[in-house]
C-alpha cells in the first residue's frame, strides 16, 4: 500500500465525518429558515449531503478502506452541541462557524481531487469535482447570507432567542448600522445636543402618548372591539408621537436627536411616503413598484423601502424583489456573480 493510497482513505474518512456535521447543521438550521423557499433549500441541502455521504462511503469501501462509524457519529453530536452552543452566539458568528466548516469540506475535496488525479482513478476524480462544486456553491450562499446580515438586509436564517440579545449587545459595541445600535452610539452626542431642550422634548412627548392612550381607550369603547381596536390605535398613536417629538427636537435645535428618531421611524417603516426613496412609490402597483426596487443602489434606501413595504402594504411580489436586490448587492460586495 502506497503512502498516496494511506491518504486518499484519510481523506474519505475525514470529509464523510464533515458530511454527517454538514448534514445535522442543514436540518437543525432549517427551524432559523425565514421564508418556506428557504426552509425547503436546506431541506434539499441535507438530502444531497446524505447522497454524498453514501458515494463517499462507497469510494471509500471500494478503495479497500474501512468505513469509520465512530468518527460520523461523533460529527452529528458535534454537530449538535455545536447548535446548542452558538445559541448564545451573534447569528453572524454562528454562520460564520458555517462557513468554516464548508470551507474545511472545500479544501479536503481540493486536495482529494489532486490526490485523485495523481493515481489516475477517473472515478475518483469524478466524485471529487462533485464534492468541489457543491461545496463551491455552499461557501458562496454563506458568504452572501453574511454580507446581507452585514448590510442589514433580510437574511436567510432567523435569530435565536438568545441569539438577538447576544447579536444587539455585539452590535451596540462594534456595529452601529442596523436598528437599535445606532441609538447607542450616538447617545452621548445626542446628550450635547439636547441638553437644554431636553425637558421641553420630553414633555411632548409624553403628553402624545397620553392623548393617544386616551384616543385608544375612546375607539376601543366605541368599537366594542377594545382588543383590536386598541391595539391599532396604540400603534397609530405611538408613530404620531415619534413624528411629533422628531418634530420638536428639530424645532429646539436637537438635530442629533431628530436625526435618531427619524432612522427609528425609517427601521420601523413608519416614516411618511415622501421620505421614500422613491417617488410617489405609496400610488405604484406591483410591477411598478419591483421595477422601482431594482434600481436602487444602497443598502440604506433598500431599508427604508422593505421596512415602509412591509408595514403598509405587504406586497410578497415586492418584499422579494427587495430582498433578491439585497442579495444581488451582497454578492457584488464579497465578488460572487449573480
Amino acid at each position: 500500500m502506497t503512502v498516496s493510497t494511506t491518504t486518499v482513505q484519510q481523506q474519505l474518512r475525514a470529509i464523510l465525518a464533515l458530511t454527517h456535521t454538514e448534514i445535522q447543521v442543514a436540518e437543525t438550521r432549517q427551524a432559523q429558515a425565514r421564508t418556506d423557499a428557504i426552509r425547503k433549500e436546506l431541506a434539499q441541502n441535507a438530502e444531497n449531503a446524505r447522497k454524498r455521504a453514501d458515494l463517499i462511503e462507497g469510494a471509500l469501501r471500494e478503495r479497500g478502506g474501512l468505513v469509520d462509524v465512530i468518527r460520523p457519529v461523533l460529527g452529528r453530536v458535534g454537530a449538535v452541541t455545536k447548535t446548542l452552543l452558538e445559541q448564545a452566539q451573534p447569528l453572524d458568528e454562528a454562520l460564520l462557524d458555517d462557513l468554516a466548516l464548508e470551507q474545511r469540506l472545500l479544501a479536503r475535496a481540493t486536495y482529494l481531487k489532486a490526490l485523485a488525479t495523481g493515481q489516475e482513478d477517473a472515478h475518483l476524480v469524478e466524485l471529487a469535482d462533485g464534492l468541489v462544486t457543491a461545496h463551491t456553491a455552499t461557501v458562496e450562499w454563506l458568504t452572501t447570507v453574511l454580507a446581507e446580515e452585514a448590510l442589514g438586509g433580510p437574511t436567510a436564517l432567523r435569530r435565536g432567542p438568545s441569539q438577538w440579545v447576544s447579536g444587539l449587545a455585539a452590535r451596540a459595541l462594534t456595529a452601529p448600522a442596523v436598528g437599535a445600535s445606532w441609538a447607542l452610539d450616538r447617545t452621548a452626542a445626542i446628550a450635547r445636543q439636547i441638553l437644554d431642550p431636553i425637558t421641553l422634548v420630553r414633555n411632548r412627548f409624553a403628553t402624545a402618548v397620553d392623548e393617544a392612550a386616551e384616543a385608544a381607550s375612546r375607539a376601543g369603547d366605541a368599537l366594542g372591539n377594545a382588543g383590536t381596536a386598541v391595539s391599532k390605535t396604540v400603534a397609530a398613536g405611538r408613530d404620531a408621537a415619534l413624528e411629533a417629538v422628531e418634530e420638536s427636537a428639530r424645532e429646539n435645535g436637537a438635530d442629533g436627536a431628530a436625526d435618531a428618531l427619524h432612522q427609528l421611524r425609517e427601521f420601523t417603516g413608519t416614516v411618511d411616503a415622501e421620505d421614500l426613496p422613491i417617488e410617489g412609490y405609496a400610488d405604484l402597483n406591483v410591477n411598478d413598484a419591483i421595477a422601482a426596487v431594482k434600481e436602487l443602489d444602497t443598502p440604506q434606501d433598500l431599508r427604508v423601502t422593505l421596512a415602509y413595504e412591509e408595514t403598509h402594504k405587504n406586497r410578497q411580489r415586492v418584499v422579494s424583489a427587495i430582498e433578491i436586490r439585497f442579495a444581488d448587492l451582497a454578492k457584488e460586495l464579497v465578488g460572487i456573480d449573480s
